[in-house]
């Protein structure tokens, strides 16, 4: 079964009856634990997509792309992304032991996450100069786009007329909160597609009436940005709104349904993809930048506690002033300003 579901594609998986009712039960709960990071499948095993700033697994010093070797003492070599979520989370305040498997290094390493309820992230807005704002936006759900709304609305008036969206660690959130935050800065053209075997072809189009950004904006992105942040790059990328700065975002845009099975177990399948305005699948292509800028490379002899700049941002934190990708798009957005003047 699982040989069968992992040749599909990383998210589809089996739940045996066990975990399935594990999993009903967490989302019957308003309250669990959970180590603060997302996790996927690469490389056959389980992978780190990102960490939410100073949750459980940051301060256990986890980073996005280190791999997960075992989780609770469990292999994952076989293990699908549900059942590692299963594991992952637990009562708030317990311990899960995981083995990491860290850059550069030759043997998987032990860390101890404890376990915590994470609420929401709100996203960090601020001006850089008198016409340039920043926004990170660290998920995309319904609360997030409104909130990214506000923030546009209130640069506008405040003469703020270019715009940094940074997108990296950006990995939660409803795939359809990718369509709606891309119409914030779209008056037309096709924002995405999705499409499966018993999915109707869907387009998704720009709505002029909900566009509040019309000006400038370059879009951050890296391989820890995923899901719906990727739906919403790709459509300022395809509609030619603006640079997407980085590296290749994960790919992972897509739509999942848990099916039951007779003996109590589930599935979770994959029944639709999305895809770039161009047509392309953003779980096989991811969206790639259009001014490829690599971070700062990170010395793999470092302990984890002096890996200080791979950290993800704290809340409320801006770049820092050597963050390559941030500096390029400050760049390309002055450049456009001295075209428009020339």
């Amino acid at each position: 079964m699982h040989g069968l579901l992992e040749s599909l594609d990383p998210q589809s998986g089996y739940l045996s009856p066990r975990e399935y009712a594990d999993y009903r039960d967490r989302m019957k709960s308003a309250t669990h634990g959970e180590p603060g990071m997302t996790v996927s499948k690469r490389y056959g095993y389980i992978v780190i997509v990102s960490v939410v700033p100073d949750g459980p697994a940051g301060k256990a010093t986890l980073r996005g792309g280190e791999i997960l070797e075992a989780i609770g003492g469990f292999s994952t070599r076989d293990m699908s992304v549900g059942q590692a979520n299963a594991l992952l989370q637990g009562a708030p305040g317990s311990a899960v032991k995981v083995s990491v498997i860290r850059r550069g290094k030759s043997e998987p390493q032990e860390v101890t996450i404890n376990r915590a309820a994470i609420g929401p992230e709100h996203i960090v807005a601020d001006r850089v100069s008198d016409t340039v704002g920043y926004v990170r936006l660290p998920a995309l759900d319904a609360l997030d786009v409104m909130e990214l709304r506000d923030k546009l609305t209130q640069f506008d008036r405040q003469g703020v007329h270019k715009l940094v969206l940074d997108l990296r660690d950006c990995t939660r959130g409803d795939d359809a909160e990718g369509v709606v935050a891309a119409q914030l800065f779209l008056v037309s053209g096709k924002i995405t597609s999705l499409e499966g075997q018993t999915v109707p072809h869907k387009d998704f189009e720009a709505e002029p009436d909900r566009a509040v950004w019309p000006s400038p904006v370059d879009v951050l992105i890296s391989p820890s940005t995923s899901g719906a942040a990727e739906i919403l790059a790709g459509a300022i990328k395809g509609n030619k709104r603006g640079d997407l700065v980085g590296e290749r975002t994960f790919g992972s845009a897509s739509e999942q349904k848990v099916i039951p099975l007779d003996d109590g177990g589930a599935l979770i399948l994959t029944v639709a993809f999305y895809s770039t305005p161009e047509g392309k699948s953003i779980v096989e292509d991811g969206v790639t930048p259009t001014v490829e800028v690599h971070p700062k490379a990170v010395n793999p002899s470092a302990e984890p506690s002096e890996m200080e700049d791979a950290a993800p941002l704290g809340p409320g934190q801006l770049p820092k002033t050597d963050d390559p990708v941030y500096n390029k798009a400050l760049e390309l957005l002055k450049g456009s300003e001295i075209q428009k003047a020339a």
